[in-house]
């Protein structure tokens, strides 16, 4: 499943500011968390996905992969249906640590947890819900913890396009070159985006990602991260 916000607008915008065909992007590798993240009903990404931001301005490139990711860049070890992040993260954990227990996930930047049933959250403390989400959704893991071999490190960060669905670049649109230790073609010569609804093709096609972080349903995410350990910390 291929997960997308983009438009034909954001395309005209990512291509005006990669610089001619096969240009070096600068850029492509900076951090960066994606904009459903800021949603506090979000509960976060799939492994079997691929999502693509082309408005972020977090990013150089304005483009935001999250290439096969689980969960959310901002909160590693996730959270239980009750809001509740697992047990050992340090006081200072970014994942919510804190001396008096351990609280869940929160909006990037916020006081607001994330809470798949409420469409409408405000800031102030105490936490309240002014607008529930009718019918909830199914009880279970609200944030499921990032896989431990594809952490938001491997597999969420700026990117460009340096290749269209077929995987050519003679089609006159603005393309790039993948900068050292970024690979363009996957082993099994795959787009990342092969799809993403009617009218939008302009958008899917082959983008940078990190060298050596191929994804294979068979075998990735077989554990998630656990704090605690140095084996099993995506921090």
């Amino acid at each position: 499943m291929i997960r997308s916000m983009l438009s034909v607008l954001a395309a005209s915008l990512f291509v005006g500011l990669v610089a001619g065909p096969g240009c070096q992007v600068n850029g492509v590798g900076d951090p960066c968390t994606p904009d459903e993240e800021y949603v506090s009903n979000f509960a976060g990404f799939t492994a079997g996905e691929v999502n693509v931001e082309s408005k972020s301005f977090q990013c150089r490139t304005r483009l935001c992969l999250a290439n096969h990711f689980q969960g959310r860049v901002s909160c590693p070890y996730g959270q239980d249906d009750t809001g509740t992040a697992p047990a050992g993260l340090a006081p200072d954990d970014p994942n919510g640590g804190s001396a008096s227990g351990n609280k869940g996930c929160v909006v990037p930047g916020t006081n607001i947890p994330i809470d798949p049933t409420c469409a409408v959250a405000t800031e102030a403390m105490p936490y309240t819900c002014s607008q529930p989400l009718s019918p909830a959704p199914k009880s279970g893991l609200t944030v499921q913890a990032q896989c431990l071999d594809r952490t938001a490190a491997l597999t969420v960060y700026c990117s460009c396009r340096c290749a269209n669905v077929e995987g050519n670049t003679n089609d006159g649109s603005v393309y790039c070159n993948c900068p050292d230790g970024y690979t363009c073609k996957p082993p099994n010569n795959a787009p990342l985006v092969s799809s993403i609804g009617a009218g939008d093709t302009g958008l899917t096609g082959y983008y940078c990602y990190k060298t050596g972080t191929d994804y294979d349903p068979n075998s990735a995410c077989a554990e998630t991260c656990v704090p605690g350990s140095a084996a099993t910390s995506c921090n």
